[in-house]
């Protein structure tokens, strides 16, 4: 082997290495979920070690686990739950690209007094924790009426979110006057370029929103558990840990992996199909103020 391949070698080994403890987690999720539960409890215990692979794989594991979802009524606890989190998500994603982009789009291009100082107090706010407006928010929200509905969970989204407006706005602030010059020429308007011209261009942060914003609203936990309080409303991640409680013994840790990767798969399949976008917008989204 050449010098230079023997180089390239050692410099992907780190790589190699990192990537295998990186999908060790999943893969003993993927083992244990297969197993019976005898083995599947001896392996969470120390008793035995597992395989790279079930000697017989026990697939049925995967149904019998949503099914026991539904506790009294089979299947219909994972529905409801299943559609109750596509629903938010998907509204939470749609709102936080529309208001984020739209915002960053005034913040980059809009000259007006107190532009530079409003920026900075809605920077400030990335500093302030979620859980400190938790309280105030569900007083809000429960004189509203919105208690135990999607309401809460979705509405906030379409007022945006601080640190993806920064994010537009520094993607926004590095594209070209002459094109901003071209869109009044045909007579668009703010809105009009906003919709025509900076949502198409900015496909690489509307990715990096939409991957970020999709996994931290379906894997939410905190917020569904304090503003939902009926079965029929609950997201997965709450339908989950409700399983938990009921199956959180060793004799049923496959079927509690076999739901925890179900859980999984949709955040897997978008960053796989927005991947080529996510890591553009990764190295483009905010490298020039």
């Amino acid at each position: 082997m050449s010098p230079r391949g023997l180089a390239r070698s050692f410099a992907f080994l780190p790589l190699t290495i990192g990537g295998a403890a990186l999908l060790f987690p999943l893969w003993w999720m993927v083992v244990v979920s297969l197993e019976t539960p005898e083995r599947a409890g001896a392996a969470i215990t120390g008793g035995t070690g597992l395989t790279l692979w079930p000697p017989s794989p026990q697939w049925h594991n995967y149904p019998d686990a949503l099914r026991e979802m539904g506790g009294a009524e089979p299947w219909s606890g994972f529905t409801n739950a299943l559609a109750n989190s596509v629903v938010v998500t998907v509204l939470v994603v749609i709102g936080t690209i529309l208001s984020s982009s739209l915002v960053g789009y005034a913040f980059a291009r809009l000259r007006f007094r107190g532009r530079e100082g409003l920026f900075l107090v809605m920077l400030g706010t990335m500093m302030l924790p979620g859980q400190v407006t938790i309280i105030p928010l569900f007083l809000l929200f429960r004189s509203l009426g919105w208690i135990d509905s999607l309401l809460p969970l979705a509405v906030p989204a379409f007022f945006g979110s601080a640190f993806f407006i920064f994010m537009y706005r520094q993607f926004i602030a590095q594209l070209p006057e002459s094109l901003f010059e071209a869109a009044r020429i045909d007579g668009y308007g703010h809105i009009g370029i906003w919709l025509r011209i900076i949502l198409p261009l900015c496909k690489p942060v509307n990715a990096i929103c939409a991957v970020f914003t999709f996994v931290a609203v379906w894997n939410d936990f905190l917020g569904p558990l304090v503003y939902l309080h009926s079965d029929e409303q609950a997201t997965l991640a709450v339908a989950l840990n409700s399983f938990r409680n009921q199956y959180g013994g060793l004799e049923d840790v496959h079927l509690l992996m076999a739901a925890s990767l179900v859980t999984m798969v949709p955040c897997i399949l978008l960053f796989l199909a927005a991947q080529r976008q996510f890591v553009e917008g990764l190295s483009q989204g905010a490298v020039k103020g």
